[in-house]
């Protein structure tokens, strides 16, 4: 952006031959002429009338350029350079409008132009420089920068500007000697040390950009950036004991500075010093002053270390530091909960995600880390309560409605859980991994409602998509064995699935149980036998009582059911069956 005040002065300082007293007009036609005789311009001699026309066209192009009405301002300069194209402070101000329109190239022969007829205008080469630099034009740009800073007087903040143009054209030597020249104009200023600092450092002299440091800190030794910047360059360069040296110093200066710690311990790690650099982590976390983001950037690193005991101690130490620290952060107690996830300490992650959402509740992937562990935790009341918060705000999130029906079908509360898991499967339309899951759980839920045709819907709709899918093929297969329907068919699911598991207990049983129903005892007391060696399960103990009845086996059967009373889970009926020693159906 252009300064305008400074340029509309600089232009109307530009008129000043145009707008003297009429009895000095006659010399300013001399200057004139001799001016445009030097730049190789033709020589115009204004009449009074033209010489009006012309400033009255300029200074209405300057009503219209501080009315950022740069069209109409362009067409009045214009005019004017019509009758005065000598006139630098008309050049200079078509140069600024057509750069300010956008117009680049035509803007330059203008600005060269005015620089040409008034070169003692800091600002005509100020304008030149700004053009050349915008079309990357370095070489010319400098160039001007350094006539402007040799010509001129009381021109030496420019030379910032030429050192930025030096080092972009990578002429570092020529960069050092213009910040020197700053140095002796302004003294030593932090900004030009530092920028000696990099250059030195591209030039691979080590030495002089240490002295550099040097020379900073000892201007102010109470500065504790100083030092922390002459420490991470001695560790860029793999002097780290010297730069340990130099970051306690800085942290005698500064003990409070939280960023001087966090060097002061990456510096330690690197020596193999341990506990010296997790004590200075641990000062560096429990200061406030460290930003949040910093902390959960550190944070994160520990993650991808866990679940590893040791560093889950640091960890957790780090986060608790960083809760205590933030109170009023949800990041905080996000990542909080993400240390103690990873470390395996599924409460405290829970608590601390909880906190989270108290403070910024719009976070899906935190209230579905919530609803998980409670699931894994297995506190189906909490998992009620937060999933039925997390809708709240995410009511058409369809995993928020699975894990509700969910919590509501294991707590028996069959209606609820049908409403949820309804809702939830309608939601999840477009979705057929999210179908699956629900139809899973409705097939169970309608079971227990005893609506047995939705119920079997539901499992088929599973099949349709997942043929071995082990849930449906146990729950409907065993459920049809129940009901004493489709039995061949429940024998065929059961069937494949013991294929695929052949050692799993239950679904050893759910076969079992099938063929059972089938009078098929011989092949169900294998299967149960083979069910019972490795399971304690109270229902399949019985059942292989069960069968041992059936085939006249009825001493060994009431063994069975009496350990199956014992273990605890077994049906109502069972205190009969031991009580009469006999089996009722």
């Amino acid at each position: 952006m252009l300064k305008r005040g400074l340029t509309i002065v600089a232009a109307l300082c530009g008129m000043v031959v145009a707008s003297e007293q009429s009895f000095a007009q006659s010399e300013r036609k001399k200057e004139k002429q001799n001016l445009a005789e030097s730049t190789g311009m033709p020589s115009l001699t204004l009449s009074p009338q033209e010489q009006q026309l012309s400033e009255s066209y300029f200074l209405e192009g300057m009503k219209f350029f501080v009315l950022e009405e740069y069209n109409k301002a362009l067409d009045r300069f214009q005019r004017a350079y019509a009758i005065s194209p000598a006139n630098a402070a008309v050049n200079y101000k078509l140069a600024e409008t057509s750069l300010l329109l956008g117009n680049v190239r035509g803007a330059l022969p203008f600005s060269k132009a005015a620089l040409e007829l008034d070169p003692s205008n800091p600002y005509y080469h100020l304008l030149l420089a700004q053009i050349y630099t915008n079309q990357q034009q370095y070489d010319d740009a400098i160039k001007v920068y350094a006539r402007l800073t040799q010509e001129l007087p009381h021109t030496e903040q420019y030379l910032f500007n030429l050192t930025d143009l030096y080092l972009a054209k990578n002429r570092l030597d020529d960069a050092l000697r213009t910040l020197s020249q700053i140095e002796e104009k302004y003294g030593l200023i932090e900004e030009i040390s530092f920028k000696k600092q990099q250059i030195y450092l591209k030039q691979n002299k080590l030495e002089q950009a240490l002295k550099e440091g040097e020379n900073l800190i000892a201007s102010n030794p109470e500065e504790a950036r100083y030092l922390l910047a002459q420490a991470e360059i001695l560790a860029a360069n793999k002097k780290i004991a010297d730069a340990i040296k130099v970051a306690e110093q800085a942290l005698k200066v500064a003990p409070d500075n939280a960023y001087g710690r966090l060097m002061l311990a990456d510096l330690l790690q690197q020596q193999g010093k341990t506990a010296e650099a997790d004590a200075q982590l641990e000062l560096a976390f429990g200061n406030p002053s460290l930003d949040i983001d910093s902390k959960v950037k550190i944070l994160v690193d520990y993650i991808r270390r866990l679940p590893n005991e040791k560093v889950a101690a640091q960890a957790i130490k780090l986060a608790e530091l960083t809760t205590r620290a933030h109170p009023r952060e949800a990041k905080a107690f996000a990542v909080a909960g993400d240390i103690y996830v990873n470390a395996e300490r599924k409460l405290p992650a829970r608590d601390s995600y909880l906190k989270a959402v108290a403070l910024d509740p719009g976070h899906y992937k935190i209230w579905q880390q919530i609803v998980v562990l409670d699931g894994e935790m297995n506190q189906n009341d909490s998992l009620i309560a937060h999933s039925e918060r997390a809708l709240e705000f995410f009511p058409n999130q369809p995993m928020f409605w699975f894990y509700n029906g969910t919590a509501h079908l294991i707590n028996k509360n069959y209606p609820k859980a049908v409403k949820s898991l309804e809702y939830g499967r309608r939601l999840s339309a477009t979705n057929p991994d999210l179908q699956l899951q629900f139809n899973l759980q409705l097939g169970d839920a309608y079971h227990s409602m005893e609506q047995f045709a939705l119920s079997d819907q539901a499992y088929e709709a599973v099949l349709a998509l997942d043929p071995n899918n082990p849930h449906a093929l146990n729950n409907y297969s065993y459920f049809l064995s129940i009901r004493g329907q489709n039995l061949f068919k429940a024998k065929a699911m059961a069937g494949t699935l013991v294929a695929q598991h052949p050692d799993n207990p239950t679904y050893l049983d759910t076969y079992a149980w099938v063929l059972y129903k089938l009078k098929e005892y011989q092949e169900a007391k294998r299967l149960l036998e083979k069910a019972v060696a490795v399971s304690s399960d109270a229902t399949i103990i019985e059942h292989y009582g069960d069968v041992l009845y059936q085939l006249g086996q009825r001493d060994l059967a009431l063994k069975q059911w009496v350990r199956a009373n014992q273990v605890g889970g077994a049906s109502e009926g069972i205190s009969k069956k031991i009580k009469d020693k006999k089996l009722y159906e």
